[in-house]
């Protein structure tokens, strides 16, 4: 993501450069910058860590057999705050994640998912997409919705609003999609399996749950335990050879 920079003053007799962002109006002092928090590891104890994480990425699934099992307290908060550490354009966080956990706005959310769904199978979708998600097995039948714990619902800030006044935020897309990943990644760390939902259109979702306008649904996260029957299909990932080029 592209920033503007500013030059700085170290102190030393030497200059750098840091990002402005829309939170510091147009520049940042050296006195609003800390020394990175990072501590080198081995070869050898970075190729064993990158090799686990990305084994146990690899067990990562799509779920759509949900348990009632209710999530334990604390769970969902540190999934989420995971997330907020995603990379965002100008640092302006355009996110905004609603969970929910209330039965009657699961089921709102559920009839007004299948009603825009149902429209969409049977009137608006195009053949060559319905014949590339056949072997999903999926319709417009979504009981995900309502089986599953808590829905976290990611919105998209298309711009700030400060005192009445519209502020433009950058990479609004690219900022809340890396937020998701990360959020995705951190519910299947802790143990969790999750489904992500994005009905088309998705307005009614700013209706039910009573965002703000400048805000646009990106996303539906369902999260819980799997069912104790839970079953996925039978998939092949890519190599990395068909996805990864070096040059």
């Amino acid at each position: 993501m592209r920033s503007t920079r500013v030059r700085l003053n170290t102190g030393d007799g030497t200059r750098s450069f840091g990002p402005r962002t829309a939170f510091e109006g147009g520049g940042m002092k050296p006195s609003d910058w800390i020394p990175l928090d990072w501590s080198e590891r081995s070869p050898e104890e970075m190729t064993r860590r990158a090799r686990e994480f990305s084994q146990e990425m690899r067990r990562r699934r799509s779920v759509r057999q949900f348990s009632n099992r209710a999530i334990p307290a604390g769970v969902l908060d540190a999934c989420l705050s995971a997330a907020a550490t995603a990379p965002s354009g100008a640092n302006q966080q355009p996110w905004h994640f609603v969970v929910i956990r209330d039965p009657l706005i699961k089921q709102k959310i559920r009839a007004a998912a299948e009603a825009e769904e149902r429209e969409f199978y049977h009137e608006r979708a195009p053949r060559e997409w319905l014949e590339a998600i056949a072997p999903m097995g999926t319709d417009e039948h979504k009981p995900f919705l309502e089986a599953a714990p808590a829905l976290i619902v990611i919105f998209a800030r298309q711009y700030g609003l400060v005192d009445e006044r519209r502020v433009k935020h950058y990479y609004v897309t690219e900022s809340v999609g890396i937020a998701t990943g990360l959020l995705i990644a951190a519910v299947h760390h802790a143990g969790l399996v999750s489904l992500t939902h994005t009905p088309s259109p998705m307005g009614f979702l700013t209706r039910i749950l009573d965002q703000p306008v400048n805000e646009r649904p990106f996303l539906i996260l369902a999260v819980g335990y799997p069912a104790p029957e839970a079953q996925v299909p039978a998939i092949r990932r890519r190599p990395l050879e068909e996805i990864v080029t070096i040059l």
